[in-house]
């Protein structure tokens, strides 16, 4: 992710954000629940794509970087809708220690069979 700050006027992708929750599945066990809590402009990058195997099937990795205004509520496990596709944060960090900027490691993984 570059460390360079952007300009305001390039965060043009319209993402929502939702945070994971755990909840009762009403047999005794947990289950996850990404609940929706709010709508943000971002800019969203597409850096690398990786086709694996995963649970015996085969699967593609993307990972992209989501740069957004800062917030503190973001942290990994959350989730950014973006396109109707999800994308699973694998980390959030302040961009430049100013608290201007919030920049988000992402993935998105696809089954293809």
């Amino acid at each position: 992710m570059s460390e360079r700050v952007p300009p305001i006027g390039t965060l043009t992708d319209r993402v929502q954000l939702k945070r994971r929750e755990m909840a009762a599945d009403g047999a005794g066990g947990h289950g996850t629940v990404f609940v929706p809590l709010t709508a943000v402009w971002a800019r969203v990058r597409t850096l690398r794509g990786r086709q694996g195997t995963s649970a015996d099937g085969r699967a593609v990795e993307i990972s992209h970087a989501v740069v957004l205004r800062f917030r503190t509520d973001i942290k990994p496990g959350d989730r950014i809708l973006y396109r109707g596709r999800d994308l699973d944060v694998v980390s959030a960090a302040d961009l430049n220690g100013r608290r201007a900027y919030l920049s988000c490691a992402c993935s998105e993984t696809s089954f293809t069979g």
